[in-house]
């Protein structure tokens, strides 16, 4: 097991309340007089979800919209948020990542209700967390755990993007900008997943990678999956080409931030999606492009503690 596998199953023992839903689905789900509040928490650390020369305004966008992605995940409406900020001891810095957060706020209706501040020793790397709550709208919250076999898997946008603009800004370049964009600045899929979350079997939000987190779903179900395509964008193929390799890498790359959801065969995604693989009986994963089965890399995603 990995050093955060490893640490989530001990910390399952002590959280048996059926409102965790086993720490296995990124949210809690609590029924509070009459209401069915989803609530999820995030955490950027620099220098590991984000570079330290980032622009201030696009972290502290990037902090709402992560955890904005885990209520789209569940088709809830945003409510509102509590963050906890480390302060940088740059006002001008602290004030631009406050822009940024509020523009992500404003543009999914989630305010700011409160949270906590702190002072970090001089040189600690910058640390922030959102607390995001929402409201169900939906008698079922979907899931990971429930696709089934014979259901076909979908995704909202292509995979890789965001982890390619990550390598292109680690290489000290600044371009092909839409790929920066997508590291930099994700685009939650609120919208998307209050459409899909009465018709969908099971859902998540792809935060470690394509293949790693149908993986988990695949597992959290019972099933096996098999991954037929792997879809990346243009400006992403124009960089890295179309080959195997490149397929790979962008189907392991973290922060894609899209919505991962199982269909029955048939059934209209009713969203802009792309069919990526299907469920079947059995357990694992496999890879099969271009009509031809696909070793898995060693690594299928992105994981702390490993």
């Amino acid at each position: 097991m990995t050093g955060e596998s490893a640490f989530l199953s001990l910390l399952r023992a002590g959280a048996a309340d059926p409102a965790a839903r086993g720490l296995m689905d990124d949210v809690a789900v609590l029924d509070v007089g009459g209401a069915r509040l989803i609530v999820t928490s995030d955490t950027l650390v620099e220098s590991v979800h984000f570079l330290p020369g980032d622009p201030p305004e696009t972290i502290g966008w990037k902090l709402a919209a992560v955890n904005l992605s885990d209520l789209a995940a569940k088709g809830a409406k945003p409510v509102a948020c509590l963050m906890n900020y480390a302060l940088s001891g740059d006002a001008a810095w602290d004030a631009a990542f406050l822009s940024g957060l509020q523009e992500a706020l404003d543009r999914y209706g989630m305010p700011l209700v409160g949270g906590d501040t702190v002072a970090m020793p001089a040189g600690a790397p910058r640390s922030f967390s959102l607390t995001a709550i929402g409201e169900a709208t939906s008698e079922v919250i979907p899931a990971r755990s429930g696709a089934q076999a014979g259901d076909i898997l979908y995704v909202t946008g292509p995979v890789g993007d965001a982890g390619a603009g990550l390598t292109v800004l680690q290489a000290g370049r600044d371009a092909p900008a839409a790929l920066i964009e997508s590291y930099r600045r994700p685009r939650p899929r609120v919208r998307e997943g209050g459409t899909l979350v009465s018709a969908v079997h099971a859902m998540m939000d792809i935060s470690d990678g394509l293949l790693i987190d149908t993986a988990r779903m695949a597992q959290a179900s019972g099933l096996a999956a098999v991954i037929e395509h792997i879809p990346v964008s243009t400006e992403l193929a124009g960089l890295a080409g179309g080959g195997i390799g490149a397929l790979l890498a962008a189907a392991t790359a973290g922060d894609d931030y899209e919505l991962l959801f199982a269909l029955p065969d048939g059934v209209d995604p009713l969203v802009a999606a792309i069919r990526v693989g299907r469920f079947e009986a059995g357990e694992g994963l496999t890879l099969f492009l271009d009509g031809a089965s696909v070793p898995l890399p060693p690594a299928l995603g992105y994981e702390h503690g490993t």
